[in-house]
């Protein structure tokens, strides 16, 4: 079973320490506007973007949902803001740790924006994320990790924001990390869920608690109902889609206890329901890369021995500034 180790549980988008060509902007992402000044930058899966981002205009300011896996789409993506308005980027939401999400921070801390992200992400950015690097850890790679730029203000469970009177709403929601956001905008129905939600896409489970997952998931469709939703990995998306995702995961914590107490673990239990998963699941992206560490992951968790990045004593401040190295 070592190719399915934790350590192929890779981010799809390592480029900017990996040395690939570059790829003209309009390749990694396309933006899509989802409603009065808001819009999603949907990327293609195997340009240099990794993960979806977007952005909301207000009336003084703009708030901008994750930065990529590559410092060059981010600039691109700086570009297409300025061809939209003037008014200065104030915020960054990061929606948690994985490289994907953060390796383009420096473009927008550059230009004057204030990070934002849950307690924990800024103590697992430069640790964790190494463990997403493709081996061969390089001491380039390593060293690109290490100088990731780190969020300006954490929060606990909530915060709010206003780009004038336009309010975005911050919360967090456990799930796919131990550190994940999701950003609602709610006067234009629009939620930004980071990688809580992945339309159409298997999921990286190397951090998840599903249990705990799924009971977001619910809670967000009850909650953000009728919303445009905006998946880390995927096109946009609609209740259904949050539902499916949810069942998704719900499917494979069920067939993987039902094999558990058929004594089955490991190779045998992956072997057992890979053809099943493939029938229901095959057609999503990356089933090739995450299907059967899925089922082995959630066999650790399931057999609770599964271990997930410390999160910060929750006893610490609910909002305060971190000092940006």
């Amino acid at each position: 079973m070592g190719a399915f180790t934790n350590r192929t549980m890779l981010l799809l988008a390592w480029s900017a320490v990996a040395s690939s060509p570059a790829q003209a902007a309009g390749a990694d992402f396309r933006l899509q506007p989802i409603g009065n000044g808001v819009w999603a930058a949907i990327v293609n899966d195997d340009g240099l973007g990794g993960a979806n981002a977007g952005f909301i205009i207000g009336e003084n300011g703009v708030l901008v949902v994750d930065t990529f896996s590559d410092p060059k789409p981010a600039k691109a993506l700086l570009a297409e803001i300025r061809k939209l308005t003037k008014l200065p980027v104030r915020f960054v939401v990061n929606t948690h740790y994985h490289l994907d999400h953060v390796n383009g921070n420096d473009v927008f801390a550059a230009a004057g924006a204030t990070i934002i992200a849950q307690r924990n992400v800024p103590g697992w950015m430069r640790t964790e994320n190494l463990k997403m690097i493709e081996p061969p850890v390089t001491p380039e790679k390593r060293a690109r990790v290490g100088s990731l730029t780190l969020p300006d203000i954490v929060y606990d469970g909530e915060i709010d924001l206003y780009l004038g009177s336009r309010k975005i709403e911050i919360r967090s929601y456990p799930g796919h990390t131990g550190g994940d956001s999701v950003v609602s905008v709610p006067d234009a129905h629009v939620v930004f869920c980071g990688d809580l939600l992945w339309k159409r896409h298997v999921p990286n489970l190397i951090d998840a608690r599903t249990e705990d997952w799924i009971r977001t998931l619910d809670f967000m469709v009850a909650n953000y109902k009728g919303s445009a939703w905006v998946p880390g990995h995927g096109g946009l998306a609609r209740d259904q889609g949050v539902r499916a995702f949810a069942g998704y995961l719900a499917d494979l914590r069920a067939e993987v206890r039902r094999e558990q107490q058929q004594g089955k673990s490991g190779e045998s239990l992956v072997q057992a329901l890979l053809p099943s998963r493939r029938s229901r699941y095959g057609k999503w992206r990356f089933f090739a890369l995450y299907a059967c560490a899925n089922m082995l992951e959630t066999e650790q968790e399931l057999s609770e021995k599964k271990t997930v990045p410390i999160a910060v004593d929750p006893a610490c401040t609910s909002v305060h500034t971190v000092k940006r190295e």
